[in-house]
């Protein structure tokens, strides 16, 4: 059981450590708000849709996980 508690240590620290860096995103640039990305309002209930930036963030990390990843 020892083992299993550190990986589960350290996939809390890396779920950490990536929102930390999708919330600074947000706040440097158009991260969220790439075309195709969806946006809908009506009264009081929005809801919102990333499909543009679910795309992109899949390209880019399928490309990294290609190049570092590859035998």
């Amino acid at each position: 059981m020892g083992q299993f508690g550190r990986i589960l240590m350290a996939l809390g620290g890396l779920l950490f450590l990536f929102g930390l860096l999708v919330a600074t995103l947000g706040k440097l640039g158009p991260f969220g708000r790439v075309p195709g990305d969806l946006y809908f309002q009506r009264g009081n209930f929005a809801l919102y849709l990333p499909l543009g930036t679910s795309l992109l963030l899949s390209l880019l990390l399928s490309l990294v996980g290609y190049l570092f990843l590859r035998r």
